[in-house]
């Protein structure tokens, strides 16, 4: 079953929110208009934006007052990706060039600035400034995680905790922040906009780690880029961790490097599916996905709470 089909009730809000972000970056300036379309037209799940409106409907949902939300959040996912592309020298993105290989880092990391500020602009619609710290302090930790991967790549000897630590910071908060923004937008109850932010959370360190496992296992086809990127750009992540353990293997991945060559990262890569690190990795996945549900369990019956549901659940299971 596709994505899609779990919230297909959505339809007509989604095709908003996607004209929304065409709007929200179009520029008077070709240059950044191009830029900033070559990455929208390149598609994506839209992940944040549909559980900013599936939890906006455990409330008073307005489409054109948590559309804001929707695609601040989208326009900020979208812009972390430019500036990740200019740090690790990423030529491929969603089975396209990026835009720093399209155009250069300097076109890409502006571009990226774009967006941020137009995420900005939309959310000073919404009148509420608890909204705006949330996302302001999303933002930060998010800045922070990026650093932090920066200075731990390569570092075989850091932590599984570190590993965790940066996760939280790229990827889970903002999913997190997304689920409680739609219930804040959407005036849903204290009570409901913690349980969301916590489901949002368990549901990005899931999300993240499936990810890491997809970067061995996922063909370049499914990917969207070459498989193995992140071991070669020296990202450390839960499978390699497991992988490790193992002496022989762990002492062949600590040479791994950004120029090696490819038959050799091949084979570093056949080792760790062989191993058991996938299977270790996809079980600590699992629990936190049994966690994001348990946070759903209380919330009143509903078209977006099953959605909920069933896209924590697809997110286990996907293969891209």
């Amino acid at each position: 079953m596709k994505l899609t089909m779990l919230y297909s009730f959505l339809k007509t809000d989604i095709e908003e929110i996607e004209k929304e972000l065409s709007r929200a970056i179009h520029s008077e300036t070709a240059l950044l208009k191009n830029a900033s379309l070559h990455l929208l037209q390149a598609g994506g799940k839209r992940i944040r934006p549909v559980f900013v409106l599936l939890s906006a409907k455990t409330g008073q949902y307005d489409i054109h007052k948590v559309k804001n939300a929707a695609v601040a959040l989208e326009l900020i996912h979208m812009a972390s990706l430019v500036h990740d592309d200019v740090i690790d020298n990423s030529d491929m993105r969603r089975g396209r060039t990026t835009i720093q290989a399209e155009w250069n880092n300097q076109v890409a990391m502006y571009t990226g600035d774009y967006m941020f500020a137009r995420a900005l602009n939309y959310m000073t619609v919404i009148d509420d400034p608890a909204a705006h710290r949330i996302l302001s302090d999303a933002i930060v930790e998010l800045c922070i995680g990026e650093i932090a991967q920066i200075q731990d790549k390569y570092r075989f000897n850091q932590s599984m905790k570190d590993y965790f630590r940066r996760i939280k910071r790229k990827t889970a908060l903002l999913i997190a922040v997304s689920c409680q923004l739609g219930a804040v937008t959407g005036e849903a109850s204290p009570d409901i906009q913690k349980r969301l932010y916590r489901f949002g959370y368990y549901v990005g360190m899931a999300y993240q780690i499936t990810d890491d496992i997809l970067d061995f296992t996922g063909t370049e086809k499914e990917l969207g880029k070459p498989a193995g990127g992140d071991l070669l750009q020296g990202n450390i992540t839960l499978p390699v961790f497991f992988a490790m353990e193992n002496r022989e293997l762990g002492n062949k991945i600590k040479k791994v490097h950004e120029d090696m060559p490819k038959d050799d990262l091949q084979q570093i890569i056949d080792g760790i599916v062989k191993s058991d690190a996938i299977k270790r990795s996809s079980m600590i996945s699992q629990r936190y996905l049994v966690k994001a549900l348990e946070q759903l369990d209380t919330l009143p019956a509903s078209k977006a709470k099953k959605s909920l549901r069933d896209i924590a659940i697809f997110i286990g299971k996907r293969k891209y």
